[in-house]
């Protein structure tokens, strides 16, 4: 299969993703949906999937599952030997607010899917369904947080969130027929399956998922739905499940209702994947992948404005041979391990035969951790003008080793900032020595700091020039 279909690179919004949703809408989700909630077949076998673990979540998930497959993975994802590299997510506070809406309207697909709140019956099954809802998001949020914590070394943020997202989808299908304690282990099992699964996928299956959208919603869809099975006690009309004397009925029901809903699915979904590949096709020629879809199909030149490098350096490298020189505190540390850590790059006085002239930039680059510490330095010398950016870099120390849903993060490259400042009347030394002080950790990497001669300065408001332009006192 040709995953790149020549395409003109200036194409608009493709019609890929009309004809996709044209099916998903007209010849999936309506039979399989008629099958398990309109009278069909498997609503005559007592097959029970309440508010959509199957009918939703799972069909969802494996069409995303089947095309992620189908289209191959990112550009970048995976190295010459076939291990995947993490291409993390560009915003964790836009992805923890995402979460936390779908949690609060999790109790509006569930707890309305009672469809009438009339009779003190109907409010009662509405407050189970919504404390059982609650309750499985909650500890599968808990159970992959400390799970990954005790994985990774560290709780990864981004799997925990996808473990909320797990949870709630796997409460969906029983959330009505079974007690807090069910719904208790329902989402215990959810938080340890979406951890192991976008793992699997990532590094086994090799299928390339960047949201564990998979992992999330057809997993724990399939877990959800067979959950029923297990953990039912009769509530709502149906049958009880394993553990609450009902044998493997009710397990084998819905076993098969995943099975057949899975099998239609796929085929249907193969066949109209195919013929998007074959006709407009599946992907995007690489340019336009490289040069981001924002560009090419939105008019866009990106949708994250405004995006900024988040500062990881903050968290601890690994201490070795290679970085730490033996001392942590400046006032103790020798000349040779202050130079070693901020290093200190001067121009020459006389440069093709341009002599000093008493002003001076100092440019400084370090850890955004300790810009303040930086500021506050230069502050208490009296430099007031000082400009930050945010610049990518790394020395000898090649980076630090940190995981994004347990892949190993590509970090040669490390967010630092320059902190440039212009100096006359203060002595360069002093800002000099100030800013080492204030960056030393006693490790190589804390800091660089390069001084250079200005021949010219002017201020375009006043037209004043060379040192008076530096003065902010009028």
């Amino acid at each position: 299969m040709n995953r790149y279909k020549d395409v003109h690179p200036e194409e608009k919004f493709p019609p890929r993703c009309i004809i996709y949703s044209a099916a998903i809408s007209l010849i999936v989700y309506p039979i399989s949906g008629h099958w398990i909630w309109g009278g069909g077949w498997l609503s005559s076998l007592n097959f029970h999937d309440f508010a959509g673990s199957t009918c939703v979540h799972m069909v969802g998930g494996l069409i995303a599952c089947l095309g992620a497959a189908m289209l191959g993975p990112r550009i970048g994802k995976y190295d010459k030997n076939g291990k995947a590299r993490a291409i993390p997510g560009h915003n964790i506070t836009a992805m923890a607010l995402g979460v936390f809406i779908l949690w609060f309207c999790w109790f509006g697909f569930n707890g309305g899917s009672t469809v009438a709140m009339t009779t003190d019956a109907d409010m009662e099954l509405a407050s189970l369904v919504m404390f059982n809802t609650n309750l499985a998001a909650a500890v599968s949020t808990v159970v992959a947080m400390i799970f990954t914590w005790l994985r990774y070394g560290k709780p990864d943020v981004s799997m925990t969130f996808n473990a909320a997202l797990a949870g709630l989808v796997a409460i969906t299908a029983p959330c009505d027929c079974v007690t807090p304690v069910g719904a208790f282990f329902i989402g215990l099992v959810a938080g340890f399956l979406v951890v192991l699964s976008v793992e699997f996928f990532d590094n086994v299956a090799k299928i390339d998922d960047p949201v564990g959208a998979v992992s999330v919603h057809m997993v724990n869809g399939i877990w959800g739905t067979l959950a029923v099975g297990l953990f039912s006690n009769g509530g709502d009309g149906v049958a009880k499940g394993l553990f609450y004397g009902g044998g493997v009925a009710q397990l084998g029901i819905q076993a098969l209702g995943v099975v057949s809903v899975a099998a239609y699915v796929l085929v249907v979904m193969f066949i109209v994947f195919k013929i998007i590949d074959k006709t407009v096709g599946l992907r995007v020629p690489a340019q336009v992948e490289i040069d981001g879809l924002d560009i090419h199909e939105h008019g866009l030149a990106s949708a994250y404005s405004g995006f900024a490098i988040n500062d990881m350096t903050g968290m601890d490298m690994d201490v070795n041979e290679n970085t730490d020189l033996g001392e942590d505190d400046y006032a103790k540390a020798s000349k040779a391990q202050v130079d070693a850590a901020v290093k200190v790059v001067n121009q020459k006085t006389v440069v093709d035969g341009v002599y000093d002239t008493g002003m001076h930039k100092v440019s400084i680059i370090c850890r955004l951790s300790k810009f303040d510490a930086l500021k506050t330095a230069l502050n208490d010398l009296g430099v007031t003008g000082i400009t930050m950016t945010q610049v990518m870099g790394c020395g000898i120390q090649k980076g630090a080793g940190e995981k994004y849903r347990g892949v190993e993060m590509d970090a040669n490259l490390l967010p630092k900032v320059k902190v440039e400042v212009v100096v006359s009347k203060i002595p360069v030394d002093a800002v000099i020595e100030a800013s080492k002080k204030a960056l030393y950790t006693g490790h190589i990497g804390d800091g660089k700091i390069f001084v250079y001669n200005v021949t010219r300065v002017v201020k375009v408001r006043t037209g004043e020039e060379d040192l008076a332009a530096l003065q902010d006192v009028e």
